[in-house]
């Protein structure tokens, strides 16, 4: 499967979607492990063909969708996106995932979610990103303050898993705060 360099990092680099990643989505929207921290777990049977649609749709909508690759290997290891976009206000929610288990902590969610925000923020022309994160998903929240996110508010136990009861927390960053690691060195 060909990937196509859409924005390149250090590590990993973003290529538009493509219908065969539908068959690793799948094993990853299927793998507990990984669907615990997105909130996913519960309520999404993902099938290969409702994988293969979601990305067909991809698209045709305003949602702004990217496959994670290993720069290496070019493996696809993610998946990340904008959503819920406004383009009046100039603002998009943003969502992360990091299926490869092998890449984790290995600061591939990172440079991806960097490489995002430089699209979002120098090509999308956005002002303010913002995303949902459960409390529990300890090194998700990690990353985004590394990265500059701040926490904005919670959504009060807002998730029940195991019985046991978790906030959301919310979290954004602003253009302003944001400093271009990638885009900025193609302007001159």
């Amino acid at each position: 499967m060909p990937y196509f360099k859409k924005i390149v990092g250090d590590k990993c680099y973003l290529s538009p979607v493509s219908a065969d990643d539908a068959l690793k989505w799948t094993e990853w929207d299927n793998d507990v492990e990984i669907a615990i921290p997105l909130g996913d777990e519960a309520y999404t049977y993902m099938s290969l063909e409702k994988n293969q649609e979601s990305i067909k749709k991809l698209g045709e909508s305003k949602i702004h969708c990217f496959s994670i690759i290993d720069l290496e290997t070019d493996i696809m290891i993610g998946r990340c996106m904008f959503f819920d976009i406004d383009q009046i206000n100039r603002g998009a929610m943003f969502g992360i995932l990091i299926g490869d288990k092998e890449k984790w902590d290995g600061g591939y969610g990172q440079e991806a979610t960097r490489l995002m925000l430089d699209y979002g923020f120098n090509l999308l022309n956005f002002n303010n990103i913002m995303l949902g994160v459960f409390s529990y998903n300890k090194r998700g929240i990690a990353c985004y303050k590394k990265i500059g996110f701040k926490e904005i508010g919670l959504r009060r136990q807002s998730r029940i898993v195991g019985g046991k009861k978790y906030d959301m927390v919310l979290m954004d960053i602003l253009a302003e705060e944001f400093e271009s690691p990638y885009v900025k060195k193609f302007i001159k």
